[in-house]
């Protein structure tokens, strides 16, 4: 899952991970936020927007889902956030 906010000031992207205890022991959480780490290294800094905060939420399924298809997914969920952001303002 992935949340997004608009900020006012002139900072840069900056990008939170969060995985709850109720999704496994500490290595298996660990595990998730580094791969959740590596998915936001390799998408390009165009798809995120400037001046916005994100923060992934990981998901048990994270441990077993293919790299590619969690790139893809990351990919989908900004698109997301940035039509909702859209439609706010028209």
């Amino acid at each position: 899952m992935l949340q997004g906010r608009a900020r006012d000031d002139d900072g840069p992207i900056r990008v939170g991970f969060t995985v709850t205890k109720k999704i496994g022991t500490a290595t298996e959480r660990n595990r998730i936020r580094r791969r959740l780490r590596e998915v936001v290294k390799r998408v390009d800094g165009v798809a995120m927007r400037p001046h916005n905060d994100y923060v992934l939420v990981g998901r048990r399924a994270a441990l077993d889902r293919g790299f590619s298809v969690m790139i893809d997914d990351f990919h989908v969920a900004l698109e997301r956030i940035g039509r909702g952001r859209q439609s706010r303002t028209e």
